[in-house]
């Protein structure tokens, strides 16, 4: 016969470790509620018609709306963002200011993608940038990404090759007023680049995942001191 001993400390432990494992779990689940609300919020925005880029716009409440901006390259102040792969390949993300017609800003475009040149892999690929005013459309983004950073970063020039890229330093190396933001270009205008953008990493399924641990955690307590808490025998001083 079994019969369950109650012990005061054990039950202490368990209660405090349930509470934990349900609040934690509770916690990744609104986590993972507002990921997916942001979710809901970037295909709604990216379901709308693209607007015309003001030179007065704030890219703070323009992130990721999509955008048309009319203006030209700045041929000779190209940049790339290195170790940028696609399907696979090596590659970089072409970067270059885009001057906004009838004002003196500038907009950072990221073009699109380029296989790495295998001739010298410090030097940037062909490319072809169109002449002219031209109309092109893409995505307001707060930043282009982030990769971590080994040794001291590359001086930025007409064709440097970097592993990050932030707007104000541009501005600074190149004398160009440069707005706070950038935008990843989706329309073809004619170049050959390949512009199959990642989407945001939001990262739902990992809150998710951590929800259903910290859950899991609760029940396995709960269910340990229950288990260990029955033995056998009617005297529960054995």
């Amino acid at each position: 016969m079994r019969s369950f001993r109650f012990r005061p400390i054990p039950f202490a432990a368990t209660l405090a470790l349930v509470v934990l494992g349900v609040a934690l779990g509770n916690w990744q689940g609104r986590r993972a509620a507002e990921k997916l609300a942001v979710a809901h919020k970037l295909a709604a925005m990216s379901a709308m018609a693209p607007l015309e880029l003001a030179p007065s716009a704030d890219g703070a409440s323009l992130a990721y709306r999509r955008v048309k901006l009319t203006g030209q390259f700045v041929a000779g102040w190209p940049v790339a963002l290195n170790n940028r792969p696609l399907d696979g390949r090596a590659g970089v993300v072409l970067v270059m200011p885009f001057r906004l017609e009838g004002s003196a800003l500038h907009v950072l475009v990221a073009r699109g993608w380029l296989p790495r040149n295998q001739a010298d892999v410090n030097q940037l690929p062909p490319f072809a940038t169109p002449p002219g005013t031209l109309t092109i459309e893409g995505v307001v983004k707060p930043t282009l990404g982030h990769l971590m950073q080994l040794g001291e970063p590359a001086p930025l020039k007409p064709g440097a090759i970097v592993q990050n890229i932030d707007a104000g330093a541009f501005a600074a190396a190149s004398g160009l007023q440069v707005a706070p933001y950038f935008v990843e270009q989706t329309g073809d205008s004619g170049d050959g680049l390949a512009r199959n953008w990642p989407a945001p990493a939001l990262g739902v399924e990992k809150h998710q995942g951590y929800q259903f641990q910290w859950y899991a955690l609760a029940v396995m307590a709960a269910l340990f001191f229950i288990v260990t808490g029955f033995r056998r025998g009617t005297d529960p001083d054995q």
